[in-house]
């Protein structure tokens, strides 16, 4: 890996002070889609520069659009980044906030997506709350599929494009290869009519976002820590790996995917 330049890391996150030492980039190009992997020493730093990048987005965007439109994923790996990101003082009444998926349980429900993000970005008093959340419709409603058509409104009605294009998608990457709860050897891998689909994985009825909406996205962000990563972050990076494996390879925006990950997950490639 080669030392990261200012260029990177002035577009990534302008001239904070926190940039953490060891930061490096590589660069992993194939014929469907350029990866550019930025690797930090520990998740602090990584939650730190997930964070950054994340507001840097949105005030670019904020810049050129009237608003905002951004989708984050759940589970563990991004609840650090997801609470020093409700810090930041950012119009965040201009920031539409979906989730990649969510399982189908109770919004009050540990498991689930929403309850993680009301507790961190969107914890009361915090600046981040002030955002507009659209949370996936899930036993309030009669089934997966009610849920999974009522969240799809919900999107076009936030985004008018086909497939709609949101400006941020952060993702993060299974064990396993999966990305959303678009899982290895499941159905919803091949929904390319639907801008959302229903799913379980991990014996867990799921709503998730479709790969032609998280393809359409201007920039796509994954999020990776830990060495039980490791496995399936090479794989991800790998132009051999099929998707039918490892789906998180479906997602192919039309520009560079950026990667964040931390030693744990990233030491042995180069």
């Amino acid at each position: 890996m080669i030392a990261l330049g200012p260029t990177l890391t002035n577009a990534l996150i302008g001239r904070a002070p926190f940039i953490p030492n060891g930061l490096s980039e590589a660069v992993f190009k194939m014929m469907t889609a350029t990866y550019r992997l930025v690797q930090v020493s520990k998740p602090h730093d990584l939650a730190c520069l997930a964070a950054k990048t994340i507001a840097h987005r949105i005030n670019l965007t904020l810049t050129q659009q009237e608003r905002s439109q951004i989708i984050l994923s759940g589970g563990a790996t991004p609840i650090a980044a997801y609470r020093l990101l409700s810090q930041e003082h950012l119009p965040w009444d201009r920031v539409d906030v979906f989730l990649s998926d969510e399982r189908w349980v109770s919004t009050d429900d540990i498991a689930s997506n929403s309850f993680m993000l009301r507790r961190t970005l969107l914890t009361s008093g915090a600046p981040g709350s002030r955002a507009v959340f659209h949370s996936v419709p899930t036993t309030t409603l009669q089934s997966p599929d009610a849920s999974a058509e009522a969240f799809a409104k919900l999107i076009a009605q936030a985004c008018s494009d086909k497939p709609p294009a949101f400006h941020l998608v952060v993702l993060g990457l299974g064990e396993d290869g999966h990305t959303a709860s678009l899982f290895p050897g499941t159905d919803a891998l091949l929904v390319r009519n639907r801008w959302t689909t229903i799913c379980c994985g991990k014996g867990l009825d799921r709503v998730t976002i479709t790969e032609p909406v998280l393809s359409a996205a201007q920039q796509v962000v994954f999020l990776v820590s830990g060495v039980a990563k490791r496995q399936a972050l090479q794989r991800l990076l790998d132009p051999a790996e099929p998707s039918e494996r490892t789906p998180a390879k479906l997602v192919q925006p039309r520009n560079t995917i950026l990667v964040l990950a931390d030693k744990a997950a990233a030491d042995e490639l180069r």
